[in-house]
């Protein structure tokens, strides 16, 4: 027999998301852009977050426009935020038109031009063109577009957005922002166009010259760094707590080796007074998204993660549904003693985790580790709607 109280059946680990956070963020970043209209995007499930939940808390914040990469996420969108401004960054698919028409979502043409005004010049579907200016990923090529309007052809058809995108706004000081933003400049001034946007979330702290009509962040809503200084100086509000529980408890003598591999061995700490290393199993692990590549071993120190707002190394590799952290020299210790150690939960990404520290661990960004982020979390939101 069903049961809908069993069916939601306890987690190893736990995912609190601050829509609350999401939505002071892009406050943030909307005063920052000045006459310029922020908007946001919220491809990948909102980095991971949840589109559902996401897109009501930034549209009731202020929030009118927003970008998805496919047009399956841009339905969910429209559903979330029925008058919505919808763009679709990987642009048109022939067998997607019903869908773009039904759902009132733009694309964002980069080189399908002739397949787009066939399909869609008689009834003017809105639209905006991505422009090449240095990143060499989607966009076409200025002198091309340059082209398409003295061909005429774009006449009575012009893209409500015309827009590129920045390939290093994270490092402040690269030639390649201004290269990127003179380029632009250029286009805009010979092809003028109502909406134009050349700022993600880096770009927007690049200064004024890079705002135009409209401003795209996307990990910085989140409470990623997206500034290029140190993890210290992220401007941005955290936004999700991650805990695993603990499992067990274990004394591990010196000479022993944890996790799979044989990968690090055990030491005794200077600092406890005892040679015994204390131990603790949490119920989370890659399949989780908490990664791999974070794992600590003989050769490297891995990631960490906290307990009581004191951080505690990660001792071993990260496996599929578990990861080991080394609990010996924290001052609250002698309180895990007589099983109390049940039921506890860890903190891995948090206050005292922050979320690119977890990354820099890893060797990787944010993004990934947001977007990595598995569906076996308990997930609760607060400071919502």
């Amino acid at each position: 027999m069903n049961n809908p109280h069993l069916d939601q059946a306890p987690a190893g680990a736990r995912l609190t998301i601050d829509l609350g956070a999401i939505a002071d963020n892009w406050r943030q970043l909307d005063r920052m852009a000045g006459a310029a209209e922020c908007a946001a995007v919220v491809k990948a499930d909102a980095y991971g977050l949840g589109i559902e939940e996401v897109v009501p808390a930034l549209w009731k914040a202020g929030c009118k426009t927003f970008f998805v990469a496919l047009s399956a996420e841009g339905i969910r969108v429209r559903k979330a935020a029925p008058d919505a401004i919808i763009y679709i960054l990987a642009g048109y698919f022939s067998d997607s038109l019903d869908v773009f028409r039904h759902y009132a979502l733009r694309p964002v043409i980069n080189m399908e031009f002739e397949a787009w005004i066939k399909a869609c010049r008689d009834d003017h579907l809105a639209y905006a063109v991505q422009l090449e200016t240095g990143m060499n990923r989607l966009g076409i090529p200025i002198a091309e577009y340059a082209e398409l309007q003295a061909s005429g052809v774009l006449d009575d058809y012009q893209p409500a957005l015309l827009m590129s995108h920045l390939a290093c706004a994270d490092t402040p000081g690269h030639a390649l922002n201004a290269l990127q933003q003179q380029r632009f400049q250029g286009a805009v001034e010979n092809h003028p166009c109502d909406c134009t946007s050349l700022a993600n979330s880096a770009g927007i702290f690049l200064g004024a010259d890079y705002h135009y009509d409209l401003v795209r962040p996307g990990i910085a809503l989140y409470g990623g760094a997206c500034t290029g200084g140190h993890l210290a100086d992220n401007p941005m509000r955290p936004v999700i707590r991650l805990e695993a529980r603990v499992l067990q408890l274990k004394a591990v003598k010196p000479g022993e080796t944890i996790g799979y591999g044989g990968a690090e061995s055990v030491r005794p700490s200077p600092h406890s007074g005892s040679n015994e290393r204390l131990v603790a199993t949490l119920a989370a692990g890659y399949a989780d998204g908490f990664l791999r590549s974070g794992s600590s071993s003989d050769q490297r120190r891995g990631g960490s993660a906290a307990w009581r707002g004191t951080r505690i190394p990660l001792i071993g590799r990260v496996s599929m549904d578990l990861i080991n952290v080394d609990l010996t020299d924290h001052p609250d210790v002698a309180q895990l003693q007589d099983g109390q150690w049940y039921d506890e939960w860890i903190e891995l990404i948090g206050p005292t985790v922050p979320l690119d520290d977890v990354a820099q661990a890893a060797g990787t960004i944010g993004y990934e580790i947001l977007t990595s982020l598995g569906n076996r979390y308990q997930r609760t939101y607060i400071n919502g709607l």
